[in-house]
């Protein structure tokens, strides 16, 4: 039997919101200007070239949000650029979900397979008032080409030692990656948090809560759950917004 094989990740900064902090983190730091990254997550190992996520095509470049990340800001080209890829190369696209600033520069990897929880399609394709982050035109020719494959499981193996699993929090479909690395299982949360969320501060504790649910969620309370069992499953946890990992180049480091 083949060994299992041992994968680095590469966060790259493809793009940047700034907002209210409490978009992260649930009922904590409401009216706190925030800065995340938005990563595309190359995996590199196995024979296969992957990517988790795809992020924004309108990317602002600016020392003020590269000061606020601690690192440097990429259009998605200039980001694959710096492993010798370009779009084409891809093999894969897993997607954490469908949300736009997740999935923009899906049509540049013409030769990829993509996959993303079927609850994903039906929020783009139908998206609830209350969810405007969904835009199915950056899917659905792809879809209609059928490159994309729809996950029904709660666990989908997509190459050995890269598992996908079901974690509605932030979204319906919402999938986490489990990466296995030299120091064990890495975990790239399937939904929008910084690292506050799984280790929250001291004030957060002394409430008795031992997690912050995503700032936006479908249900706080599963949300909740959802965090806390992602970290527990993990060695290694990277949420999916956390800044810290702007300046590294690999992980495990």
């Amino acid at each position: 039997m083949a060994e299992t094989p041992i994968y680095k990740i590469h966060p790259i900064v493809v793009g940047t919101k700034i907002f209210d902090k409490g978009m992260m983190t649930y009922q904590y730091d409401y009216g706190k200007e925030y800065t995340i990254p938005i990563y595309s997550w190359y995996i590199e190992g196995g024979d296969k070239r992957i990517l988790v996520d795809t992020g924004l095509i309108g990317v602002i470049q600016s020392e003020d949000r590269e000061r606020a990340i601690g690192g440097k800001i990429y259009t998605f080209e200039e980001g694959l650029s710096l492993y010798g890829l370009t779009p084409k190369d891809i093999d894969i696209v897993i997607h954490t979900h469908l949300h736009n600033d997740h999935c923009e520069n899906d049509f540049k990897c013409i030769n990829a397979v993509f996959y993303a929880h079927e609850l994903e399609f039906e929020s783009a394709y139908n998206p609830h008032p209350l969810d405007f982050r969904y835009m199915a035109d950056f899917i659905q020719e792809i879809d209609e080409a059928g490159q994309m494959v729809h996950i029904k499981e709660e666990e989908y193996e997509v190459v050995p030692g890269i598992k996908m699993i079901h974690t509605p929090a932030h979204t319906k479909g919402g999938m986490s990656v489990l990466v296995n690395t030299e120091k064990g299982i890495a975990g790239i949360s399937g939904f929008c948090t910084i690292m506050e969320n799984f280790y929250p501060p001291n004030e957060i504790k002394a409430m008795e809560m031992d997690a912050i649910p995503p700032g936006t969620n479908i249900n706080p309370y599963e949300a909740y759950d959802q965090v806390i069992r992602l970290r527990e499953m993990v060695d290694i946890i990277l949420p999916l917004h956390e800044p810290r990992f702007a300046s590294m180049d690999v992980i495990p480091a």
